[in-house]
């Protein structure tokens, strides 16, 4: 079988002033990186709402999520690009927005994240490797910030800095263990102060977060100027600005606050920006190129990191509730595979046919597709991702099993046909876009506790009968609030593999305890982290890592990345 990146190194990409003048962006606006990748200058946003304002109002905003992820694969990036093109197809100016992929999971366990089949985005290895250097850029910045606090400290810690409450850990976009926890200032008195220190992955960084949700570059500096990154020995905060250092990392980030323009397979234009994870961060791809999006475009198709409890929950309570943005309907890509494995198949078994295992794993797709259509009000649809041995009657069973909650199935075939595998698809979102919600429907008030805001999102998205944390974790909600941080949206860190914080619990556990293990604010990125369970905000490599499949020929060709 042919595998993605042969499909992707098969096609030849349109130059990309072509892509960006079907959106209307003249070939002298883009700033071009190489010949099918390009920077859209924040400048001209402003000249492109003027312009969708004269074509008749704003575009909708379509969001694709999923069900809870598993190795027998949902298809969600797939499913965006697929919608995209098929929109596109149909005669609706469409753009579809994306995350930039980490090259943790590219070498770890996921590979590539550009899509699958005739449903990609490419220059698929350039947007999985470096890309347009966003995430090293991202990474310098946030890395710039760790040596100047240890620098201040060697000067002689003028602003009375505690070294043991330093909270602003180093940052590598790769799945490194061996740096979760490490010393620094080790060699004696010339090689620095020593204290405790770690690294996260670089999708876990505030700066990352901050990036994400920044509406200009003025936003930007602003926010890189409150992030708070430890205390005094008097318990007060340090900040960015204090240190000196936001305004040489909003330097940096110059060319990185600027979102990328790439294609799809079929020569349809695809913005990709920032890339936080959904189970560590927020999820999202960045306000910035959402706005842009919906500027250019009549409809923008975007998608939410991993499962909806995750992704989509972030999106609606941290993004929209920060960007004035809301989705006019939403898509909930499934499988019968991944379904199959919700009911306790095993991985090697997915494929057969197994119509208990199926009804049993039908129930994490109906507590999903319940939070957003009935939870956040929002007009639903499920895209069953088609693979050749799906049975009718088992496609049939899940039409059946969603009939009662109003939601249409729909089986797209863009994997294997492109857009025109997921037209049906496009019209029903034509149709479902036509009966929007008339107003955002937040999970939470922002006044609201931050404890109950934790428990509020565990019980009604996540089936939990309550959440837990110990003394000292409570202590630091009632701190956080105390100095003016309570009416920040909670971000949960959680495994993505269920509802629960047990990856093993498939299906719609219900019942169970979520613990908070610890808080962590995010005062520039303006949410509070509740980190949960075993989750680990620096992953490590698998046995087999990906990377072992990946390699260059003499002729400078990539292979093994899908």
């Amino acid at each position: 079988m042919t595998s993605d990146i042969e499909i992707a190194q098969s096609v030849t990409a349109r130059p990309i002033a072509e892509v960006a003048g079907k959106l209307d962006i003249p070939a002298d606006v883009i700033e071009p990186y190489g010949r099918d990748k390009a920077k859209i200058p924040l400048s001209y946003l402003e000249t492109a709402r003027a312009a969708q304002k004269a074509r008749g109002g704003p575009a909708k905003l379509v969001l694709v999520t999923a069900i809870s992820p598993t190795p027998a694969g949902e298809g969600k990036t797939t499913t965006t690009i697929g919608l995209g093109d098929a929109l596109n197809l149909i005669g609706k100016r469409t753009a579809i927005c994306l995350r930039e992929p980490s090259q943790g999971p590219v070498f770890g366990q996921k590979g590539g994240a550009t899509g699958g089949g005739r449903a990609q985005v490419i220059p698929m290895e350039d947007i999985n490797l470096h890309f347009t250097g966003d995430f090293a850029a991202i990474a310098q910045a946030h890395n710039l910030l760790a040596a100047m606090i240890d620098n201040h400290l060697q000067q002689g810690n003028g602003l009375n800095i505690d070294p043991r409450r330093i909270t602003w850990r180093r940052v590598m976009d790769m799945n490194d263990r061996a740096l979760r926890e490490i010393v620094v200032g080790l060699g004696g008195p010339a090689h620095g102060v020593p204290r405790q220190d770690g690294f996260d992955i670089v999708v876990a960084s505030e700066v990352m977060a901050i990036l994400c949700l920044a509406d200009s570059l003025a936003d930007l500096k602003a926010r890189l100027a409150r992030i708070v990154v430890g205390y005094t020995y008097t318990q007060s905060p340090i900040t960015a600005a204090d240190i000196g250092a936001a305004g040489a990392m909003a330097a940096l980030l110059k060319h990185a606050v600027k979102p990328n323009l790439v294609q799809t397979l079929e020569g349809n234009p695809a913005l990709l920006h920032g890339g936080p994870f959904a189970n560590i961060a927020h999820g999202c791809n960045s306000v910035l190129a959402t706005q842009m999006g919906m500027a250019l475009a009549d409809y923008v198709v975007t998608e939410a990191g991993f499962g909806a409890d995750l992704g989509a929950e972030k999106f609606i309570d941290i993004k929209c509730r920060k960007a004035g943005l809301y989705p006019s309907a939403c898509v909930v890509v499934a499988t019968l595979r991944a379904l199959k494995f919700h009911g306790g198949v095993a991985l090697a078994s997915v494929n057969q046919p197994n119509a208990e295992a199926l009804g049993q794993g039908l129930a994490n797709l109906e507590r999903h597709v319940t939070n957003m259509s009935q939870v956040f009000g929002l007009p639903c649809v499920v895209a069953l991702n088609h693979f050749t041995h799906d049975t009718d009657a088992e496609i049939e069973m899940v039409r059946q099993r969603l009939a009662p909650l109003g939601i249409k199935v729909i089986l797209a075939r863009h994997w294997a046909d492109g857009a025109k595998g997921a037209v049906e698809l496009a019209n029903e979102i034509v149709r479902l876009t036509d009966h929007a919600p008339a107003a955002p429907s937040f999970l939470y008030p922002a006044d609201m506790a931050l404890l109950d805001k934790i428990r509020i999102i565990a019980t009604r998205i996540y089936g939990a009968k309550d959440v837990t944390a110990d003394g000292k974790t409570l202590a630091q909600l009632i701190k956080l609030e105390q100095a003016g941080y309570g009416h920040l949206p909670v971000c949960m860190a959680k495994t993505q593999m269920s509802f629960s914080t047990d990856p093993k619990l498939k299906g719609a556990p219900s019942g169970h305890l979520v613990h908070i293990r610890q808080v962590r604010l995010a005062a520039g990125a303006e949410f509070v982290v509740a980190i949960c369970g075993d989750i680990l905000t620096m992953p490590g490599l698998p046995k087999k890592p990906a990377a072992d499949a990946i390699t260059i020929d003499d002729n400078g060709q990539i292979s093994g990345i899908f």
